[in-house]
């Protein structure tokens, strides 16, 4: 029993708030494409898929994330605790449970179509050399909205077995929307982080986060609205993105406070819904 609480811990599936911002860009990309109207393809069978991949994909990262910063994780008193960082799991234990979680995806995976299959195994050096990017570059949090947003390409694709522009816009923007979300996430370590010399857009904006944050959620709710015009999506789709998506950014943006570590975690967590309102916004959009 022990050993499963630490491997729950290592790969954070009692804090959900990971996978599901891993998960919900795949679901738009999914939706995107999909053809309520005839589709043979199952769309909530798909939907279970990128689920699956996504709590898989996410679990292997923090593992690999933690054997790569398990002596900052020691250094910081938010990740001191982690099982890499406490010496409660060994390193080699860690890549093993990694590499059986990469396996099952794998599975996972081969039930897509071939280009997708492709699409994905490219971008798995993205994926596990992200927790690398913080030694070298201010810039961490745009490798990691390029990674984990790479499932709206997926989630297109997986319907419609190729590569079209309106995806691209909404994967642009929704990087951004992960480089503002994961900005106020970082202020959480900022003192630490500074201390032991990791760089993060947390540090690099630190005088002047609302402008920053501003501009990368602009970005992609501007993004947002160029695809739901570009698809003819109906009224219901502005409805939603008027009534709530537009009000919860604000309000995200209204209550950033970077020396408050907690309500700084409060706004990430939010996202979570915001992500939820996304895609419900581009099914009743559709239908």
């Amino acid at each position: 029993m022990n050993q499963i609480y630490l491997f729950v811990e290592l790969t954070r599936l009692k804090k959900p708030i990971g996978f599901m911002l891993l998960f919900w860009p795949c679901a738009w990309g999914l939706t995107l494409a999909y053809d309520f109207s005839g589709e043979k393809i199952s769309y909530l069978f798909f939907l279970l898929l990128f689920f699956l991949g996504s709590v898989l994909m996410r679990s292997a990262g923090c593992i690999i994330n933690d054997i790569a910063d398990k002596n900052f994780d020691k250094k910081v008193e938010r990740t001191k605790d982690r099982p890499i960082a406490s010496g409660k799991i060994s390193v080699p234990l860690g890549f093993f449970y990694s590499g059986i979680l990469c396996l099952i995806a794998l599975i996972v995976l081969l039930q897509f179509n071939k280009f997708t299959i492709l699409l994905a195994l490219g971008s798995m050096p993205l994926a596990f050399t992200y927790p690398l990017m913080k030694r070298f570059t201010y810039w961490p949090q745009l490798f990691l909205g390029i990674t984990f947003n790479y499932g709206l390409i997926l989630g297109w694709t997986s319907i419609k077995d190729q590569i079209d522009f309106i995806p691209l816009i909404l994967y642009f923007g929704a990087i951004f929307w992960t480089l503002g979300y994961d900005t106020i996430y970082g202020y959480q370590d900022i003192k630490d982080d500074e201390i032991i010399g990791l760089k993060s857009t947390s540090i690099k904006f630190k005088d002047n986060p609302n402008k920053f944050i501003t501009l990368c959620y602009s970005v992609f709710l501007i993004s947002l609205l160029i695809v739901g015009i570009s698809l003819k999506l109906n009224n219901f789709f502005y409805l939603v993105f008027i009534l709530i998506i537009l009000q919860m950014t604000f309000f995200q943006l209204k209550r950033i406070d970077i020396n408050n570590s907690k309500k700084c975690l409060e706004i990430f967590k939010s996202n979570n819904y915001l992500g939820f309102f996304v895609l419900i916004s581009l099914i009743v959009g559709k239908i």
